[in-house]
């Protein structure tokens, strides 16, 4: 498996293969709130500055991807009464042929990585319970739960859950 930061002309297929990744949660989730986070799969909040996009390849194959947001960013505009003050780990995404394989592993590794590189020593990111793959993995890695930051993004009870991980 390779980690690497992925190409512009590759942000297609990576929106692409992300929205594919999510959609097994469509059916869990209100249709409005399943709405709510698709358009922030597709929209173009990992293209701008200071946001570092890596993707996981596998025999030369896209099989992962996730972005890390700097700190200073609005990550999560309007949700949150405060910008947080470390970087966010956001958009991970695993297509299902590559699920087992530590591919999310290593995607959160790498972020990790890059932002103890940039003298950080906590990164943070936000899940939902329909995401129980995640929210187990999370916890397994070490992440905790920062309930102060967490918002409800649709207004229907589901409410998405900050974590942080120090190291």
């Amino acid at each position: 498996m390779i980690i690497r930061d992925s190409k512009e002309e590759e942000l297609a297929f990576i929106r692409e293969m992300r929205l594919q990744a999510y959609e097994e949660h469509a059916s869990k989730i209100p249709e409005a709130h399943w709405n709510t986070l698709k358009q922030s799969i597709l929209s173009d909040a990992d293209s701008k500055p200071g946001i570092e996009r890596m993707v996981a390849e596998i025999d030369g194959e896209i099989v992962g991807s996730v972005a890390l947001f700097a700190p200073d960013k609005q990550v999560y505009a309007g949700m949150l009464d405060e910008e947080l003050d470390y970087p966010e780990l956001r958009m991970l995404a695993i297509s299902s042929k590559a699920r087992g394989k530590g591919v999310a592993t290593a995607l959160i590794n790498e972020c990790i990585k890059r932002s103890k590189e940039k003298g950080f020593t906590e990164m943070g990111l936000h899940t939902a319970d329909f995401m129980e793959n995640a929210m187990k993995l999370y916890s397994h890695l070490g992440f905790e739960r920062l309930p102060q930051f967490d918002f409800e993004p649709a207004n229907d009870g589901i409410i998405v859950k900050a974590f942080r991980i120090t190291f």
